[in-house]
């Protein structure tokens, strides 16, 4: 594809962060967001009204079919990842799947398998390796800064009201806390060797909503991972996100959850987010189209996309899923 080329994206699945998805992707110079689908024709009608978009469907093949598209965003339900991924990628269309990138390993190596075989590139989409602040976190470690990583935790917090219009899809460590998984990964640059983990469910939803992961490394670093879903509905946060890695010879301190703005008004006291996907005066900008633009840079110079590798999102879901089997057996598990 030539690098001056529109890149022409559709989006399989609008639930709220597909709808984020073609919103960001609508806004992008470069990028023409090109068709939508979703099994439910009323939603689908309502999206691509509002932002004018006349390829619609509601079974996803038909979009995969479709020759006038470059790139897919997956923004469906976790379960979908695994059948919906396979027949993107054996399509010939380049793939960008929201993490997780499956509930099992065993998921996830199908999906690798696939991208390895496919003709386009695949992707999944972990945000935070596209924050500088975690980005510049990887650069400071990789100089030495720090030396050698030997403690991180990490804190990924949401308010209960979040968490209850999500829990029946999936957990807060699993849903949340894999960013931290994958973060300490990526920093460490090891591999994960035992796992210990509790959560807690004191809400009425099908997961737990909150839950504590201990990992030992095989570098020797312990890591320690921290998502509830369940702080106070007044909390001023919007996420409670923060990071301490301490290594031989200093420590870093990451904190996304006080993102620079405090707005205390009538209803309250927040903080909203500035970063990932914030909207202001109706215009998104943030750590989301960074994403999307770095893939979409990529499909036009054909440069395989290598800021995360299929492999590295699979090893952030082993760290989870082994996690929720410690949790409910209260084993250690041993990889």
């Amino acid at each position: 594809m030539s690098p001056s080329k529109t890149v022409r994206w559709g989006v399989i699945g609008l639930g709220w962060f597909g709808e984020v998805h073609a919103d960001n992707l609508s806004e992008m110079p470069g990028i023409e967001l090109a068709a939508l689908c979703t099994r439910r024709p009323e939603r689908l009608n309502e999206v691509a009204d509002r932002l004018e978009v006349t390829r619609r469907y509601t079974d996803f093949r038909a979009l995969l079919a479709d020759p006038e598209i470059d790139v897919v965003s997956i923004t469906t339900h976790i379960n979908d990842h695994r059948d919906i991924a396979i027949e993107a990628l054996r399509s010939g269309k380049h793939v960008l799947l929201e993490k997780p990138m499956a509930p099992t390993v065993a998921d996830c190596e199908k999906i690798v398998e696939a991208a390895h075989d496919a003709a386009g590139f695949f992707m999944v989409g972990h945000i935070c390796r596209f924050d500088p602040r975690v980005t510049l976190a990887k650069q400071a470690i990789e100089e030495g800064r720090i030396g050698d990583i030997i403690s991180m935790h990490a804190r990924r917090n949401l308010s209960k009201a979040i968490g209850e219009t999500v829990l029946d899809d999936i957990s807060a460590l699993m849903g949340d806390g894999i960013h931290d998984a994958d973060l300490m990964l990526w920093f460490s640059g090891a591999n994960v060797s035992t796992v210990y983990a509790q959560e807690v469910h004191p809400g009425k939803n099908k997961y737990p909503d909150g839950g504590w992961s201990i990992a030992r490394l095989d570098n020797g670093a312990v890591a320690v991972v921290e998502s509830v879903w369940h702080l106070p509905e007044s909390t001023p946060y919007t996420i409670d996100a923060r990071m301490e890695i301490i290594g031989t010879k200093g420590a870093i301190y990451i904190n996304c959850g006080e993102a620079g703005l405090t707005i205390h008004d009538a209803a309250g006291v927040k903080m909203p987010d500035t970063m990932y996907w914030p909207r202001p005066f109706g215009r998104y900008l943030g750590v989301l189209q960074e994403e999307l633009r770095y893939f979409a840079d990529c499909v036009r110079t054909g440069e395989r996309p290598a800021r995360i590798t299929p492999e590295e999102s699979q090893a952030a879901v082993a760290w989870m899923a082994a996690a929720t089997d410690s949790a409910r057996t209260g084993s250690v598990i041993t990889f």
